[in-house]
């Protein structure tokens, strides 16, 4: 090799070298911490209704330490949602509730509905990241088990939420009645579809609801093709981390640690099944495991969902 073409080699190096540096720097310590709310019109109410202001949050992953996402969650309350639909993991440290409790407090006493992630039960594990391009990663039994009984006694108990686990709630908020169905996490094989109830897609009669929610923590197809037979209107879930490291300005996650199709892993898109086409909100989620804390091209986030009358 020539001295230049060496000259030229080394500075090839260096500069994919630099590159990724800083893509290192920004995404561990800086994308991380810039939460976002992210907002859609869906109009899936019933002509004449008033909109409806749904806040989906989801994935937090909270650790006691991680202050600047419960100071930045704790300012949700001033949005003013109408119904809050919470899509799991919330926990991601034993000691997380303290954190959770800053953070959801400004909620309590608006409506709510919540469904489990895995870490609502387990703490999380170290993981090799390359592992999740080879497929889902993989269910360990042996990690140790989360306080979710105090988890659900402060978001039954305290903040008003009803938990929807392989069963169905109707709240009556805003004046709409709202049937929401949900599963429990399907990424661990924890969903029971043959326990949620049926429901009537062609019509609704008289004293039926005004909107159907279907809520899962991991958009599995199973999953989202059974919510779209039972009637849902709208679909919410997370789990994705929307990727959590994507190419920028590119509409694909790399990966989703599920079978939803990549370009459906983060945001608002339909989900079509069986003749229906239903809006799935998939959230990006707000945290990450303490083990991987890292985000590139997927910011933090919550979504509100302003619900308006159908055409």
């Amino acid at each position: 090799m020539t001295p230049g073409a060496s000259r030229a080699a080394l500075a090839a190096v260096t500069a994919v070298g630099a590159a990724g540096l800083g893509a290192a720097v920004w995404g561990v310590g800086i994308e991380r911490y810039l939460f976002t709310v992210r907002e859609h019109d869906v109009r899936v109410l019933p002509p004449g209704s008033r909109p409806l202001r749904v806040l989906h949050v989801s994935d937090a992953h909270m650790a006691p330490w991680q202050h600047r996402k419960q100071e930045w969650m704790a300012t949700l309350a001033a949005l003013e949602p109408d119904l809050v639909v919470n899509t799991g993991d919330n926990l991601g440290h034993a000691d997380g509730l303290a954190g959770l409790r800053h953070a959801f407090d400004g909620l309590r006493g608006i409506p709510g509905v919540y469904v489990h992630g895995s870490n609502d039960r387990y703490a999380p594990t170290p993981r090799n990241p390359l592992r999740y391009f080879m497929g889902p990663s993989e269910k360990d039994p042996t990690v140790p088990q989360m306080d979710t009984g105090s988890l659900d006694r402060y978001l039954s108990d305290e903040l008003g939420w009803t938990g929807i686990d392989n069963t169905a709630a109707t709240l009556d908020v805003a004046g709409l009645r709202i049937d929401a169905f949900g599963v429990d996490d399907a990424h661990r094989d924890w969903d029971d579809l043959d326990a949620l109830p049926p429901l009537r897609v062609q019509q609704r009669d008289a004293g039926s609801a005004d909107l159907v929610l279907g809520v899962t923590h991991a958009p599995y197809r199973r999953v989202l093709d059974r919510f779209t037979d039972l009637g849902a209107d709208l679909l919410l879930a997370g789990h994705t981390h929307g990727g959590q490291v994507r190419i920028p300005l590119s509409s694909k996650a790399l990966v989703a640690n599920c079978d939803i199709p990549l370009d459906q892993a983060r945001g608002l898109s339909t989900w079509s099944h069986g003749g229906r086409d239903v809006p799935l909100n998939v959230s990006a989620g707000i945290g990450h495991s303490i083990y991987a804390p890292v985000r590139f091209g997927c910011r933090p986030e919550v979504t509100l969902l302003t619900l308006l009358p159908r055409d």
